[in-house]
């Protein structure tokens, strides 16, 4: 694992040395305001999907409602983000299905309007497709935290002891328990931060053209035949590089400023707190402590006018806020569907005026690409998850402590980045263009996920059960075989299951190292996207989700509690 990952970071960072590469860069005509785009577009997804996540939490205050919210929201993670993005297009283009719904009888328009609604020069269809893609990831990660045992029993004592302080329950939530998941939140904000910044085949589908963002113009540069382009899109994608670190690390300042803090524990003022809560006619009052400044009112308070509005937006987005998310991924899915059935559909009319089976004849004609995408999910999901078990299994603890980094280096890097050092170590290595060389890219690609995804419960696995085995006569492969990984057979197949639905989605690898030779759904999809043939894209985009999801529900059939009967007693035995 080590040799592909730093191998691609030793080739990737020759690119920086190119001065010749930095001066044309900075010269570039659209290099501000296409780094420009790429910040806005980036900070902005990332704070909404943190805000939307912050607030569906703060709307399920205990465990069940947590578990019921986490089981609500898990099958969103398959849904891949350029799949997300085909399927927005197609409801929000100016010849989508939301225009056609209102027109003509709401809005008068008898044709297409020349309405930027996807591609537009601020980047909003962009940022809207990975805000709604990311909240999900999120909340994921934050329910790895909160639904550990220990965890929720320790914050539902702490909740209570602020319940008796005289805190109303959302502002008891954002002061006590938002505060704790946050720092659990680094390594996933992280990941969504430089994601959002440097993602290229979403963009390509739904973000702005002219000029693009720095990711897709790096992109077009490698792409090009001239040697000195190809050293300029390097040098974009280091500057990303550096764009993700600068960032994060202001990100980091800010919420370990003095001001913040004093601002989270100063207190909450009487009018600020929740409305709904039960104590604020009779229960117990705030303690008073001699000699304390007492709280201004709320009108000249901003704090408590902000908490006031965020205690407004925590009940808009309760059950009804993940409704509307739920909702929202339904109708993408399902505009992807139609739309892969459509044939003529003049404007306005809402429902086309012939079907048909032509796009879904061309993916039956495509074998060989459904294959190639098959055999690579399999295989990378298999090799990722067999690493990441023997390293589980056999690692000391300093060493994951010290490896750990490097491991989820795909994860925190710019894609772009770490691709252009991935394309050239398989140029060494005699890899490129080989199904092998792909096949180690969608590898190191889903490593760190599946990581993510079985690390949590192999450190919450007791060590007594070894010691009992030992103590019957069991030898260690005995114990992994019969006990611990069945035990753990949930977490596996989930593993399994978020590396396939992860080296189904990858496009800058598949297309980097596989020279073009080894086409996907996926890259299938994102070209078509470009194109004309909306029918054939939706094909592509509808069986780029069809595939993962039809992995996460054979993981989830195989992780499923058993259940046992018991037996009915022999005529004769004593019951005890």
């Amino acid at each position: 694992m080590a040799a592909p990952l730093l191998g691609s970071l030793a080739h990737a960072a020759g690119a920086a040395l190119d001065a010749a590469a930095w001066a044309s860069l900075w010269q570039d005509p659209q290099f501000a305001q296409a780094w420009a785009l790429s910040l806005w577009t980036g900070l902005a997804s990332a704070a909404l999907a943190t805000g939307a996540c912050a607030l569906l939490l703060s709307r399920a205050a205990t465990p069940a409602l947590q578990q019921r919210l986490l089981q609500r929201q898990g099958w969103l993670l398959a849904v891949p983000h350029a799949a997300l993005a085909m399927g927005l297009v197609l409801l929000i283009a100016p010849a989508g299905w939301l225009l056609r719904a209102l027109s003509p009888w709401a809005t008068g328009l008898l044709a297409p309007p020349p309405w930027p609604t996807t591609q537009d020069p601020w980047g909003l269809g962009l940022i809207a497709v990975l805000a709604l893609k990311e909240t999900p990831f999120l909340l994921w990660a934050a329910g790895a935290h909160l639904l550990r045992p220990e965890v929720g029993q320790r914050l539902q004592r702490e909740l209570q002891l602020a319940a008796s302080l005289g805190y109303g329950a959302q502002a008891a939530w954002w002061r006590i328990v938002w505060p704790q998941v946050l720092p659990r939140l680094a390594a996933p904000l992280l990941a969504v931060l430089a994601y959002s910044l440097t993602v290229v085949d979403v963009a390509l589908v739904i973000g702005p053209a002219r000029p693009p963002t720095l990711a897709q113009l790096g992109w077009q540069w490698l792409q090009d035949a001239s040697p000195q382009q190809n050293a300029q899109g390097a040098a974009a994608a280091w500057w990303l590089a550096g764009s993700v670190a600068l960032c994060a690390g202001a990100a980091w300042a800010l919420l370990n400023a003095p001001a913040w803090r004093h601002w989270r524990t100063r207190g909450v003022p009487k009018r600020a707190e929740d409305p709904h809560a039960a104590h604020a006619a009779t229960g117990p009052q705030p303690l008073t402590v001699p000699g304390a400044r007492p709280h201004k009112p709320a009108s000249r308070n901003a704090p408590a006018v902000l908490l006031a509005l965020r205690a407004r937006l925590s009940q808009a987005f309760g059950p009804a806020g993940t409704r509307a998310l739920g909702g929202i991924y339904l109708a993408v899915l399902a505009a992807l569907l139609l739309g892969s059935l459509t044939g003529s559909w003049p404007f306005p009319d809402l429902l086309p005026a012939r079907w048909t089976l032509s796009a879904w004849r061309t993916v039956a004609d495509s074998g060989s690409t459904l294959w190639t995408t098959l055999w690579l999910a399999l295989a990378s999901a298999a090799a990722a998850l067999l690493w990441v078990v023997a390293w589980l299994e056999l690692a000391p603890p300093p060493w994951q402590r010290r490896m750990q980094t490097l491991a989820y280096a795909p994860l925190l890097l710019p894609g772009l980045l770490w691709v252009v050092g991935l394309h050239r170590l398989a140029l060494a290595w005699g890899l490129d263009a080989s199904a092998s060389g792909v096949w180690l890219a969608h590898s190191l690609a889903c490593l760190p996920y599946v990581l993510l995804t079985t690390a949590g419960a192999y450190a919450g696995f007791d060590a007594r059960w070894w010691q009992l085995a030992a103590s019957l006569g069991q030898s260690r492969w005995q114990f992994l075989l019969q006990a611990k990984w069945p035990m753990l057979r949930a977490s596996l197949a989930a593993g399994f299951a978020v590396g396939f639905a992860v080296s189904v989605a990858q496009y800058l690898p598949t297309l980097y190292v596989g020279a073009g030779r080894l086409a996907t759904v996926t890259t299938e999809a994102v070209t078509l996207a470009a194109g004309g043939q909306r029918n054939l894209m939706a094909a592509f985009a509808w069986l780029q989700w069809l595939l993962p999801v039809l992995v996460f529900a054979a993981a989830g059939r195989l992780g499923r509690s058993r259940r046992f009967r018991q037996a009915a007693p022999a005529l004769g035995t004593i019951q005890p």
